[in-house]
């Protein structure tokens, strides 16, 4: 954002820019207006902007995210006359707010320009598309591209969210084109506000936390006042209507009306500061301005985010592979860190490979700063690992699909698996999307060799879960061999006098081998499902505090000699007793009689081969409630050839043709963007399965459905 990296961020953003539209023009589905910023020169601040027309985004079509790229076109409100809207909005809510008595990380995005991978809402087919799933080390993550209103693709804030991580988009006006902007948006005091209550209807709209404000253009002295009434204006809007919500203002432009990055708090950006939620400083700053800043912010010294490029452009420290030396300055100053594109790793195939070289990079930052989340903190807790991409798709240790998928809404909680890159443990330990999985697609391997009684321990998650005199049901799944590879759950707890209790929920048959090393053994029940196995099991820990899950190897009780060790780790799951014996009465799930699934923008078309495809928008609600209580949706299709069946309104048990899983959705509707059917099929059943935050669902066979009879409908070329 400084001159040094005007040139870099103006021949990156260009070739992202055309990647973006050559892919989206390649999908013929939907995409969105662009404009290329083409800096004439690197020092120059003109710059000229060419309109890409590209499909209409009233039409319906594959669910997209995309920034607003005018003005006027923010003034008009035309985003929420889109088709897309409906499902660019966040369903997850936020777990927690931002702590006030500590430093905290955020994180700015800015991979490739942005809307890549992660503009396809429902999910795309590349597997090696970019993915975040360390958001136990920060509080706030910001999604930035070179676009005015940057609003984030939903599948961020939803899993952000699920972790207890604020979410921003980006405000920004750049060079010649900015400085105009600018000068339209603050020609009066009430212009600015009215800027200002569209960004904040945006967010809360959407269901994302706030703004960073990124002015990179000089502003005109006379309308100074009107942009701190903009800030201003924005942050109290914001607060009225979504408590907790944030502005950031970035270091650019000075209260003179200067383009001059300070690198610093000081009197020509504090006025800005004074006058929202913090500030994002720029990356050039020295060593002793950390110092300085918290000296001149006072009480607010942890609203200050200092700059860090993990590219490394200027930036204290080098950033890249020595990032933590800008952190550790930071941490020792009591200031904030603003962590710039930790997409560096993915964007320049750092080595072996982007998922270890990832997991290597964030080490540093653990490292550096600690863990800064904690979770689970209330029940019910799940996990089955999923990062948000994978080979597959399974429900219960059944495959649903085969393809390779990306959608990071579909992201589980995370273990805070620790790295370490000497590979010297006798167990490694790994989060993995190719081997066969208990639900979604991911899993967690454990593979090494153990010798005699040798057990290992690896931890999983960080809870910080205060438990009461209700009793508490743990379960998990595992596939392993059974004579060879052992595996249980190692809890810690911490009573209310501060003492450290450990307790081992393990098979059966292991229980007398163990029972002297921990304070009691807990014995599971097993159920075997698919090739996997579930164990269960209830305890009561009246005013303890769960504090750490950790994974328990070992062998069997007689085992003497080294033998190769391999298991799988399907999900955890931890609920209250009560509720689950609820849900076994089938109490938390509506029947499906008290859903309606509709059916809108139904269009048949011809395809190859006598061939025919249908694209259809499906809504659903309960009858009883306005919105769906459900936070996740699997949803499928079913061919119907028989005549009587359609006239029935009842798909028969039998024959019946196969059920195809269609995909995933985290809002009550879901686009059919392109089925292929048989030219003999007269109809399609659609079925949707809610599924709850706690890992149970409605069986597909109890679950809501719809049959939209194909005959009579013209197909249109």
């Amino acid at each position: 954002m400084r001159d040094l990296l005007r040139a870099y961020f103006s021949r990156r953003t260009l070739v992202s820019i055309y990647n973006l539209f050559f892919s989206l023009s390649n999908k013929l589905l939907t995409s969105f207006p662009l404009s290329l910023i083409m800096p004439k020169s690197d020092t120059g601040a003109e710059s000229e902007s060419e309109a890409v027309p590209l499909l209409d985004l009233s039409a319906p079509s594959s669910p997209i995210s995309f920034p607003i790229k005018s003005l006027q076109d923010l003034k008009s409100r035309s985003y929420f006359d889109s088709f897309h809207f409906q499902f660019n909005r966040s369903t997850v809510p936020l777990r927690r707010d931002l702590p006030n008595n500590r430093p905290r990380v955020l994180v700015c995005h800015d991979m490739k320009g942005g809307y890549v991978d992660d503009k396809w809402i429902q999910g795309c087919e590349n597997d090696a598309g970019y993915a975040i799933w360390h958001w136990y080390l920060m509080d706030v993550f910001v999604y930035f591209s070179h676009s005015l209103v940057t609003i984030p693709p939903p599948c961020w804030t939803n899993t952000a969210h699920r972790h207890g991580v604020k979410v921003l988009g980006t405000f920004i006006t750049e060079w010649d084109e900015g400085k105009a902007t600018c000068r339209e948006m603050l020609a009066t005091k009430e212009s600015a506000q009215m800027y200002a209550e569209r960004l904040a209807e945006l967010s809360t709209s959407l269901g994302f936390d706030g703004w960073l404000i990124n002015i990179e253009n000089e502003i005109d002295e006379e309308q100074i006042s009107n942009l701190k009434e903009f800030v201003s204006h924005l942050t109290k809007v914001l607060h009225l209507s979504a408590p907790g919500a944030l502005v950031i203002w970035y270091d650019s432009v000075t209260v003179c009306g200067d383009l001059e990055w300070q690198d610093q708090l000081n009197e020509k950006n504090k006025p800005f500061f004074d006058l929202c939620d913090g500030i994002f400083m720029n990356y050039t700053w020295k060593e002793s301005y950390p110092k300085l800043s918290a000296e001149v912010a006072g009480d607010r010294k942890y609203d200050v985010y200092m700059g860090i490029d993990v590219f490394g452009r200027g930036s204290f420290g080098g950033g890249q592979w020595t990032v933590n030396t800008a952190l550790d300055l930071l941490k020792r100053n009591n200031v904030s860190a603003a962590i710039f594109a930790p997409g560096w790793v993915y964007e320049t195939a750092q080595p072996p490979n982007f998922h270890s070289a990832q997991n290597k990079w964030w080490s540093l930052v653990e490292k550096s700063w600690g863990i800064v989340q904690t979770y689970p903190q209330v029940l019910p807790f799940y996990s089955d690992f999923n990062q948000g991409f994978g080979y597959h798709v399974s429900l219960e240790g059944r495959q649903l699909s085969d393809a390779p998928w990306y959608n990071i809404s579909c992201q589980s909680l995370q273990p805070l698996l620790e790295f370490k890159e000497d590979n010297t443990d006798i167990i490694q330990v790994t989060v993995d999307a190719r081997e066969a999985s208990y639900n979604g697609g991911g899993n967690i391997v454990f593979k090494g060799r153990l010798e005699g009684d040798v057990y290992f321990t690896a931890r999983l998650f960080k809870p910080l879960l205060h438990l009461s005199s209700s009793p508490i049901t743990i379960s998990y799944s595992v596939k392993s061999d059974h004579e060879t590879s052992k595996f249980g759950l190692l809890l810690c707890f911490s009573s209310p006098s501060r003492e450290t209790k450990s307790i081992l929920v393990a098979p059966k048959e292991t229980t007398t081998r163990l029972d002297h090393m921990f304070l009691k053994c807990l014995v599971t029940s097993e159920q075997t499902v698919s090739e996997w196995t579930v164990h269960e099991t209830s305890l009561v820990m009246d005013g303890h505090t769960l504090t750490e899950i950790s994974a328990f190897c070992y062998r069997t009780e007689n085992s003497t000699k080294t033998s190769e060790y391999v298991a799988l780790l399907g999900h955890i799951s931890i609920k209250d007793h009560h509720v689950q014996l609820l849900q076994q009465n089938l109490v938390s799930l509506p029947p499906a009689s008290s859903w309606v699934i509709e059916a809108r923008n139904l269009d048949l078309v011809p395809g190859n081969s006598g061939s025919k495809i249908l694209r259809v928008k499906l809504e659903w609600r309960q009858k009883q409630l306005e919105d769906s209580v459900s936070p996740v949706y699997n949803v499928y299709a079913e061919n119907v050839k028989s005549t009587d069946v359609l006239r029935s309104r009842k798909v028969l048990e039998k024959p019946r043709s196969k059920r195809v899983f269609l995909g995933i959705s985290h809002i009550p509707a879901y686009y059919v963007s392109e089925l292929v059917l048989d030219s003999d099929v007269k109809g399609v059943s659609f079925v949707v399965q809610p599924c709850c935050e706690d890992g149970s669902w409605m069986k597909v066979d109890d679950s809501p459905n719809l049959l939209v009879n194909l005959e009579g409908l013209p197909q249109v070329a």
